[in-house]
Order: structure tokens, then C-alpha cells, then sequence
């Protein structure tokens, strides 16, 4: 009897969990098929599979070939794999101090970074932009590095910083008896067995940079440093919005975020539910 109403609870549990992962993945299902299909084919019936008389690249031919998709691309690119490793560079750094070694402040600084999570960066954006403008940073792709990993480092450590913890105390003294400088130890011992809680770091960190409009917006607007997502603004108006075009650039931008989650999925998991069983 118990063991059927585990199996109940189990079957129950996936059926929520599957249903929801079919909601999450519906909208992006949606913006794929449709930005293989005509523009009238969009509207008149946006459910449906592109076939022989809905099929179209004209999205994708616009996108390539009439804008400056690859240079949107590229900023894109340069700006998340900088942010990528600077965060993860430095708030690995940061966590294995904070974790590792006891300081006057310690706790203290450990508080100045938790509210960092809790208080959203863009309620600083005046102030962001006067300091970008007083550093004449105005339309570099620096200026965006720098915001997002001031965005991105306290979430770092704070993540790094319990997985660290949990590493058994035995394995690093073990290491200094045996001579290992802290460099040795931090680089070969630390970082290979943090490898779930960098993927899940660099997922958590990935994402919102990829897709964030707000600062390219204020802090790089101009044609050369302008971002995917700020890019595919150009075919929204006001009044006529060129949806192949809007669909087809939307689809260009999940593909790599895509794929990156699917080979980093499982590392990302072990890092999310790390420390829930002791």
C-alpha cells in the first residue's frame, strides 16, 4: 500500500513537472515555427507547422542580409563570454576567501554582498550612466561588461561561496601538509570539484546578459555596439512591425542559449540541489 502511494506521489509529481516544462518551451516552440512562415501564414494560423504554401525564409533573408545581424551577433558574443569570465574568474576568487579563510569583516562583507542580490541594479541607473559618461565609456562594449558583472559577481559568490563550504576540510589540509601553495591548491583541488556550481553560475549569469535590453539601451545604443536584442528593435515600429523579420531574429538569439543550457543541464542541476541532501 505504501509503496503504491509512492508510486501515485511520483507519477504525480512528473505529470506537474512535465506539464510545466511544456508550458515553459510552448512560446519558444511558437517563435521558431513561425519565423519559418509567411507573414500572413503568422497570423492566420500561428499554431501550425510551416508547410509547402506557410514555408518562408523571408524573416531569415531579411535579418542576414538587409541588417547588421552579425555585428549584432558578435557584441552579443564578446560581451557575454568577457562577462562569462570575469564573473566566474573573480567570484570564484572571491568565494574561497570568503569560505576558506577567517578575517576581520568576513561576515560583514558576506552581508554588504547578499544585499546586492536583493537590491536590483536598475534602480542605479541614473547614477550608472552619469559614472559611464564621467569615464567617457559612453557606446563601448567595456561599459556593458563592467555593469553586468557588478550585476552578475554577488550571486557568484554567494553560490560558490556554499558549494566551497561543503568541500571536506580533510582533502585541502591534506594538500598543505603535503606542501601545495594555495594557487596549487584553489586551481587544481577547488575549481575542478565546483565544476555543478560554476555551470550553474555561468547559466545564471548567461542568460539575463544575453537577453537584457535595458542597459545596451542607455549605455550603448549606437549602430556599432548594439546587441541582439536591441538590434531586432529596429523591425518594431510604432506602426507597422515586420514580424518575419522579428520572429526570424528571435530565433537566431535563442539557438545559442539553447544549446549551451542542453550541454550544461546536467552540471546545472547537480550545482541547483547541491547541499539539499546532506
Amino acid at each position: 500500500m505504501h509503496k503504491t502511494k509512492k508510486t501515485v506521489s511520483t507519477l504525480g509529481i512528473h505529470i506537474i513537472l512535465l506539464t510545466y516544462t511544456l508550458i515553459a518551451l510552448w512560446p519558444i516552440f511558437l517563435t521558431i515555427i513561425n519565423s519559418f512562415k509567411s507573414r500572413r501564414a503568422i497570423f492566420n494560423s500561428p499554431m501550425s507547422l510551416p508547410g509547402i504554401d506557410t514555408f518562408s525564409l523571408k524573416g531569415f533573408i531579411k535579418v542576414l542580409v538587409r541588417s547588421d545581424f552579425e555585428i549584432y551577433f558578435m557584441n552579443s558574443i564578446i560581451i557575454t563570454v568577457a562577462t562569462l569570465t570575469l564573473v566566474l574568474i573573480l567570484g570564484a576568487m572571491a568565494a574561497w576567501a570568503l569560505s576558506e579563510y577567517e578575517f576581520k569583516g568576513n561576515k560583514w562583507l558576506g552581508l554588504y554582498l547578499a544585499i546586492g542580490i536583493m537590491i536590483p541594479i536598475r534602480l542605479g541607473s541614473v547614477s550608472l550612466l552619469q559614472l559611464i559618461v564621467d569615464m567617457n565609456l559612453t557606446n563601448t562594449l567595456t561599459a556593458l561588461v563592467l555593469v553586468y558583472v557588478a550585476q552578475s559577481i554577488p550571486l557568484a559568490i554567494f553560490i560558490l561561496s556554499e558549494f566551497m563550504q561543503q568541500i571536506p576540510k580533510d582533502l585541502k589540509e591534506a594538500a598543505r601538509c603535503d606542501g601545495v601553495s594555495e594557487y596549487t591548491i584553489f586551481f587544481k583541488v577547488i575549481l575542478p570539484l565546483t565544476r555543478p556550481a560554476i555551470a550553474t553560475v555561468g547559466v545564471f549569469t548567461l542568460v539575463p546578459v544575453w537577453n537584457d535590453l535595458w542597459f545596451p539601451l542607455i549605455l550603448a545604443p549606437s549602430e556599432q555596439t548594439q546587441t541582439i536584442t536591441l538590434g531586432v528593435q529596429q523591425f518594431i515600429g510604432q506602426y507597422v512591425t515586420d514580424w518575419n523579420a522579428v520572429l526570424a531574429s528571435l530565433t537566431l538569439a535563442i539557438v545559442p542559449i539553447l544549446i549551451i543550457y542542453i550541454l550544461l543541464s546536467r552540471h546545472l542541476i547537480r550545482g541547483i540541489t547541491a547541499g539539499a541532501v546532506k
